[in-house]
């Protein structure tokens, strides 16, 4: 199993860890700040430094037994098992991503209630998919989307017992995804400070600080996917 420093320190940037293995299918670690492509967010990518040696990750997936594998260039010299390396990561592009991210959070918010049928997130653009019988006015959601940003509100995240989603259905957005089951726990991202918060719902991806750190974004376009089916794509700024 790969410790998943990423979870409860998104914005750690690098680690000392040890490998547990490496070969043609990717290194693994016993702890990593590089997250695992999942859930529409795309995997870190970065650098595996030790002594003597570097490998240039392009890519992160989850493997088997709950383990983490670190993808490198086709031929490039791997660490042995317990070999100590500095994980380190591609920081701008994970910035990003935890940007567009955290935005596509807030985008739920702007459409209360409404369900998400798929999504995709991106460093230059990203977008979700809505249950709507009708496309919203793009001014006004984009509108909405810099006031939330603007309001600068605190993202934390939190674990809660899976029977909190059992008694609290309505916390998953999402119809094609459902968060991960069967550890009794569930990680909850937080949107805003009290009793009614910006946005709740079960995530184990990586976002900002606060909604301030995103900066201004557009909407640049909204599409049918379908009968009810609406696109919203955003984009920084």
């Amino acid at each position: 199993m790969t410790e998943r420093l990423f979870l409860d320190s998104p914005a750690l940037d690098r680690a000392a860890a040890t490998v547990l293995a490496s070969g043609p299918d990717g290194v693994v670690l016993d702890r990593t700040v590089f997250y695992a492509r999942s859930g529409g967010q795309p995997g870190d990518v970065g650098w595996l430094n030790w002594a003597g040696g570097e490998a240039i990750v392009i890519d992160t997936v989850k493997g088997g037994a709950d383990a983490i594998l670190h993808l490198v260039v086709p031929g490039t010299a791997l660490p042995p098992p317990g070999t100590t390396v500095q994980a380190v990561l591609d920081w701008p592009r994970r910035q990003a991503l935890m940007r567009m991210h955290t935005t596509l959070h807030l985008l739920c918010a702007a459409l209360p209630g409404v369900a998400v049928t798929g999504g995709q997130i991106g460093a230059d653009r990203s977008r979700l998919d809505f249950n709507l019988q009708a496309a919203p006015a793009k001014e006004a959601v984009e509108a909405r989307l810099n006031e939330l940003i603007g309001e600068d509100h605190p993202v934390n995240t939190e674990w809660v017992d899976e029977a909190v989603l059992d008694a609290n259905p309505n916390l998953v957005r999402t119809l094609s995804v459902k968060p991960p089951r069967g550890t009794g726990r569930v990680r909850l991202v937080r949107i805003g400070a009290g009793a009614n918060p910006v946005d709740l719902q079960p995530c184990g991806g990586t976002h900002v600080a606060r909604t301030g750190e995103i900066g201004r974004v557009v909407v640049v376009k909204i599409e049918n996917k379908g009968r009810q089916n609406r696109r919203i794509v955003v984009a920084p700024a």
